[in-house]
């Protein structure tokens, strides 16, 4: 009897009989072909679901999509494809906090071809030169309303802090609203009430400097440091509005406690097109209201506890306002707009070659940066030296003799992880402006090679010799201020010198990628995040910092009482279900990749990425990120206003840095104003790396690296010359084709 007879006999048990053997060998034969084609339909049927799901999960890829190829690894470019293009469909310009991260990852791909390949960077170059700053030359936040900082992120929100506030109208953002309020209890001088409307409550001022006046309250000026208003007006054109408070201290309005603000203007914050006035003599509500902010905690004398407010309307005639909301406001802003901005703006330009947008956004660059020199003290301080209310690093949930105690208003986050009180002296802050001061000087060393670009310089430019010096210094005192001796790592100073360690791998990873540690300082980090040695006393350690196989837990100490004050019970979610306590972000792999490629080489890099891959892959064969995790057990997701641990979609757009690591980390590519720099790091199992449809400047190039050449084939050789510096000892080939090559 042979191998297949005796597979056939085991297996199937009910023809196991006595009689079997005496059947004919024919039967025998024929009866075991059937059994072998039984099974394997069977077999197939297995395989049918996750094949289904594989293919449910694999997107359509257009061809003029980019294409990394690395022979004998066509499984693993082909996932990382498809993890690009996963995030890259739904993406393009965001709110400055993404505006270092996306710009970098979306300008690159040549989509299309003739006017439809520009489109990325029309989007692009509208929303970056729509970038509002205000005129202190801050840039807003412009994330989505809510009852806080008008220019500032969402929340904390004045009822989370024990403010003040009314609101006659719906804010219009699902779980943001406040407390609907009535005008009871207000006094009115010199105006008239009309009956709540969609809009707000309606006044008519009918008495030259008409004012109105709250009803008594009791606020400690700390934990409000702002006032906010929302509103229309007309019949006020030259008015010095102001407004006055009460204090238990001083019971009477007096101009000595007294802040001045201008009056609402047609179109609002959103630049309506529509005017006030006209309309049958009713005001043009559909235009945007004005969001006044009035900045009290600067004043001495908004202290102690707050208990009445007056509004002056300084009107010197008839005039109409309609109030949408009044109320408190804490200091939300995010002190990494600005220097987002400027690296936005660098790394559009260099990929783009826009003169015309550089041109434009040079003087609005120069002043967003000023503004970080001047309200950050950083010329002085060497750091970002944050003393917004709230912002001073320290946190809003302390112990104290072994007891919680809630702190309102202090411990507001200044940037993406807005859950933890960076503030103070600010690590991350400062990390990110030393980055933006070396893309300023770059720029500014550009404008001042190319006179005929035609860009003023004079006393209003940077120094890029001066700011490249300022840069050294914000990291000599970095490195020594933000480093723990005991733990080998980077943490960050609140305004009391009191160190915060937590073991943010997000912190370590972008201080050794943006080159800001020290080669000492980045090879502890390496050491401490490849778990070739270990932190004592933290919670995660080894090879369970990478617990979650993607990247990196955000945190390797659990975090009971360093957050803002809002998230108060930190000890109710489970180690690692929380994004910023042992969770963990995507995107911020990419940066823990180039990290590993700067300190251990490509192959360890590539040992890196081909782990991240291999979880894709059971990922996209499940169906996708929310179909992986409905399995508890892998862990919990965050998104859609759903907490979680795991930052994978939705609104975690930086995924899409993750393959990144191809182009400017294996390939080695740096764009230029003047063209590219180009220096491979290729694993020692790579014998080529090849990337297709890289769109530079008005040029698309396909690029092949191998250990003793760089072969750059241009498909648009007429285009403005390319100058490309090639790191020895690779010999350069250009191949010009003439015309656009078809997709693909």
């Amino acid at each position: 009897m042979g191998r297949s007879e005796q597979l056939f006999t085991d297996w199937l048990v009910p023809f196991r009989g006595a009689d079997w053997r005496d059947k004919p060998m024919t039967t025998r034969r024929v009866t075991i072909a059937i059994f072998f084609v039984l099974l394997c339909l069977m077999l197939s049927a297995a395989s049918l679901p996750a094949e289904e799901a594989a293919n449910r999960a694999a997107p359509e890829i257009p061809d003029d999509f980019p294409r990394f190829s690395v022979p004998g690894h066509e499984r693993e470019m082909t996932l990382l494809r498809e993890l690009y293009w996963l995030h890259y469909q739904n993406a393009g310009p965001l709110i400055p906090l993404w505006d270092e991260w996306m710009p970098m990852s979306t300008l690159w791909p040549a989509r299309g071809d003739g006017a439809a390949l520009g489109a990325m960077r029309q989007r692009w170059a509208q929303a970056l030169a729509g970038r509002v700053i205000n005129a202190e030359g801050y840039v807003h936040t412009q994330q989505h309303d809510g009852p806080a900082h008008a220019e500032g992120w969402p929340f904390p929100l004045w009822t989370q802090a024990g403010g003040i506030g009314w609101h006659f109208a719906p804010l219009g953002v699902s779980g943001y609203e406040a407390p609907r309020a009535t005008p009871d209890g207000w006094k009115l001088l010199g105006a008239t009430a009309g009956a709540l409307v969609e809009q707000g409550w309606p006044l008519e001022l009918s008495t030259p400097g008409a004012s109105i006046q709250s009803p008594p309250f009791a606020v400690e000026s700390r934990i409000a440091p702002w006032l906010r208003l929302n509103w229309w007006a007309e019949g006020m054109d030259g008015a010095n509005c102001y407004v006055e408070w009460t204090t238990t201290d001083s019971p009477e309005f007096g101009a000595d406690r007294r802040a001045y603000f201008s009056p609402a203007v047609a179109g609002g914050d959103a630049h309506a097109s529509l005017p006030m006035g006209g309309n049958d003599g009713k005001m043009a509500l559909s235009a945007a209201e004005t969001r006044t902010m009035i900045p009290l905690y600067r004043l001495p004398g908004w202290k102690g506890t707050i208990t009445g407010l007056r509004i002056g309307f300084d009107n010197a005639g008839p005039g109409r306002v309609v109030i949408k909301s009044l109320h408190t406001a804490c200091d939300t802003r995010h002190n990494i707009n600005n220097v987002n901005f400027i690296r936005g703006c660098h790394d559009y330009f260099v990929w783009s070659g826009d003169l015309t947008f550089l041109r434009v956004q040079t003087a609005r660059l120069r002043a967003a940066m000023r503004f970080v020199m001047r309200e950050f003290d950083t010329r002085k301080r060497k750091c970002v030296y944050t003393t917004w209310p709230g912002h001073e690093g320290r946190s809003g949930v302390r112990r104290v003799d072994g007891k919680k105690v809630i702190v309102p208003g202090e411990g507001i986050g200044s940037n993406y992880w807005d859950l933890l009180p960076f503030g103070g002296e600010d690590a991350l802050a400062t990390i990110y402006y030393y980055d933006a001061l070396l893309d300023l000087a770059e720029l500014e060393e550009q404008i001042a090679a190319h006179p005929e670009w035609m860009i003023a310089a004079g006393s209003d430019a940077f120094d890029p010799a001066d700011l490249r010096r300022h840069a050294g210094e914000v990291k000599d005192y970095g490195t020594k201020r933000f480093w723990n001796e005991k733990t080998g790592r980077l943490g960050t100073v609140d305004l009391d010198g009191n160190l915060h360690d937590y073991g943010f791998t997000f912190l370590n990873n972008e201080a050794v990628y943006y080159d800001f540690a020290t080669p000492e300082q980045a090879g502890s980090i390496h050491a401490w995040l490849s778990g070739q040695r270990t932190v004592e006393g933290d919670t995660s350690t080894g090879e369970d910092i990478y617990h979650w196989r993607f990247g990196p837990r955000s945190t390797t100490l659990r975090n009971l009482d360093y957050y803002f004050w809002g998230w108060s019970g930190p000890e109710t979610v489970p180690w690692g279900y929380q994004v910023q306590d042992g969770g963990a972000v995507l995107g911020f792999s990419y940066h823990g990749l180039m990290a590993r490629l700067k300190m251990a080489g490509p192959d360890d890099a590539w040992r890196r990425l081909a782990a991240i891959l291999a979880w894709f892959s059971e990922v996209q064969a499940a169906g996708g990120y929310r179909e992986y995790y409905k399995d508890p057990s892998r862990g919990t997701m965050q998104g859609g206003n759903v907490a979680g641990g795991l930052g994978l979609d939705k609104e975690f757009f930086e995924s899409i840095l993750v393959p990144q690591v191809m182009l400017y980390g294996f390939l080695g590519l740096r764009p230029t104003a003047d063209g590219l720099r180009i220096d491979p790091r290729l694993p020692s199992e790579w014998p080529e790396l090849s990337i297709t449809r890289v769109h530079l400047h008005d040029h698309v190039l396909d690029i092949r690296v191998t250990a003793e050449a760089i072969e750059i084939t241009d498909h648009t050789p007429a285009g403005r010359r390319l100058v490309i510096e090639p790191a020895a000892p690779r010999k350069l080939k250009l191949v010009p084709v003439g015309a656009a090559a078809p997709p693909g």
